[in-house]
């Protein structure tokens, strides 16, 4: 009898102890402190006023970037980053897109020997990219995914990029396998065909995801008006 007491006493303590420390998290998680540190790193468990300067204790700023990188590691079924191919990139380094994940996107499908199309949807790229502010463009991948995988090697894509002006930090050009650029154009319902060796006929559409994945706006046609598209832009970088 006593060792059955001692055993229901044990759990009974450990329990006490596991909520204990699941409430301790909860607190930290959540935690305030007072913006003049009066307490130094002395955290809160819920909104008050710091009882030395009276100021409103504010969220830790730490454990909010914490919360928002976590809210961000989540993928939806809607999202690019579930897609698993392997691409290219035009420094000859291998990703899958989800390695993309954290920025705003700004994708569009082109090929580098294109002459009609693809030299203005080039343009049309660079004119939204320098639409952006620039303290807002550092949470901006813009990236050119080739529907000529076969031609369009890295070198060529490097080549491209130098001569395009899309050598920066903030410019992605990938080549893919046919079978992951034609999923990844189904994704964006972009059409295209090859019509004779080294020319295809293809949708001009011009895409935007948010650091998730998921599609939030597309601009179609050549030269339009993309206020709508720097807009929604703005929108999603100030939002993730």
């Amino acid at each position: 009898m006593k060792q059955i007491i001692k055993i229901i006493f044990f759990v009974t303590v450990t329990l006490l102890v596991s909520c204990d420390k699941k409430e301790t998290k909860k607190v930290v998680e959540i935690g305030f402190q007072c913006p003049m540190k009066c307490e130094g790193e002395k955290v809160y468990g819920e909104k008050g006023s710091c009882p030395i300067c009276k100021m409103d204790l504010r969220p830790n700023s730490k454990l909010l970037e914490k919360n928002k990188k976590i809210l961000s590691d989540k993928i939806s079924e809607e999202s690019i980053f579930n897609l698993t191919s392997k691409w290219n990139t035009e420094e000859g380094k291998t990703i899958q897109l989800k390695e993309l994940k954290g920025k705003t996107l700004v994708m569009v499908m082109i090929y580098t020997t294109c002459k009609a199309a693809c030299p203005r949807l080039s343009a049309d790229m660079r004119n939204i990219k320098d639409k952006i502010p620039k303290e807002l463009n550092e949470d901006v991948q813009y990236v050119l995914v080739s529907i000529d995988p076969e031609t369009d090697t890295p070198k060529r894509l490097k080549e491209f990029a130098i001569e395009n002006y899309m050598d920066g930090n903030e410019w992605t050009l990938l080549q893919g396998t046919e079978s992951g650029v034609r999923e990844f154009a189904n994704v964006l319902s972009v059409k295209y065909k090859e019509i004779s060796p080294l020319d295809f006929s293809h949708s001009n559409i011009i895409s935007v995801f948010n650091p998730q994945g998921e599609l939030v706006h597309q601009q179609e046609g050549l030269g339009v008006n993309n206020k709508e598209t720097i807009e929604k832009i703005m929108e999603t970088v100030n939002n993730q």
